[in-house]
């Protein structure tokens, strides 16, 4: 089996395929490797186990192969829609990547498993959201992404607006394990090392803070990061992060992710949901 890494991108046809598209690419094109085009058909299940046991034989005989062919038509409008759909996409990356290497893979079924089918090849997954309906906070981001950044061993980009490439990111940082894992690959992989770097911190203005954010600052500095420190004082966190990324113009934001349990979140919530909400920049998630 061929275990070439590549840059996953799962695609479902909607508003934001392009931009998933194009950051899928884009990511690629910095490590030198190949874009993995996933879709995944979830053909319904007709219903013919709600038949009523009351009718006649014949009758239910014919019902059940009207249901068989209606089953058939719809796979087979399924498999229609997604030939066209991985095609058009990969017609559309090689368009504005020129010489990317583009893999197709379809399949049946459920997202998670479709991914961890291929978790021996999986550098990075990018996946999409919506825009405008996540600029609020309180809304459902979609269980999707959450359960399959929670399975993922690898870094999960979630973008949903137009293309831009990046110039700089922000490094939301707390000095948790997560975070920490986080300042780790990004001094590992060449994807930011070019561009202007910034390691937040929101409150805990205390010792031990303090001095995670500097070691972490270092490391990356040593790594050869162009990166500056910040220590931020706000009422709360979320706030805080999208704030100064504002004021500073940040394309892309690094963030450690679900570092709480999902019976924790119940009663201290998530950082990482509210800023995916909350935000129309891309997001990589570290797990």
């Amino acid at each position: 089996m061929n275990t070439e890494q590549h840059i996953l991108a799962c695609i479902d046809g909607s508003a934001v395929t392009e931009s998933v598209c194009d950051y899928a690419a884009w990511y690629a094109s910095r490590l030198n490797l190949p874009v993995g085009l996933l879709h995944v058909s979830e053909v319904a299940a007709s219903t013919r186990r709600d038949l009523s046991g009351s009718i006649g034989i014949n009758s239910r005989q014919f019902l059940l192969e009207e249901l068989t062919q209606l089953d058939e038509q719809r796979a087979k409008v399924a498999n229609s829609y997604s030939n066209a759909l991985v095609e058009d996409a990969k017609s559309h990356i090689q368009s504005s990547f020129d010489g990317l290497g583009v893999n197709v893979y379809q399949r049946h079924g459920k997202l998670l498993p479709a991914i961890e089918h291929f978790n021996t090849k999986n550098r990075v997954i990018v996946m999409g959201r919506r825009g405008e309906d996540h600029r609020n906070s309180q809304i459902n981001i979609g269980s999707q992404i959450e359960t399959v950044v929670r399975a993922s061993s690898v870094p999960v980009l979630i973008c949903s607006e137009a293309f831009k490439s990046p110039t700089s990111y922000m490094l939301a940082f707390d000095g948790s394990k997560t975070a920490i894992k986080a300042v780790n690959i990004i001094a590992k992989s060449p994807l930011l090392k070019e561009m202007q770097g910034h390691i937040v911190m929101v409150d805990n203005h205390n010792e031990t803070s303090t001095k995670s954010l500097a070691v972490a600052t270092e490391q990356l500095t040593t790594s050869g990061f162009k990166i500056e420190a910040h220590h931020l004082l706000a009422a709360d966190a979320v706030d805080g992060l999208l704030d100064f990324q504002k004021q500073k113009a940040v394309d892309i934001i690094v963030i450690g992710a679900y570092g709480h349990s999902k019976f924790q979140q119940l009663f201290v919530g998530s950082t990482t949901t509210k800023i995916i909400a909350k935000t129309l920049s891309p997001v990589i998630l570290v797990r």
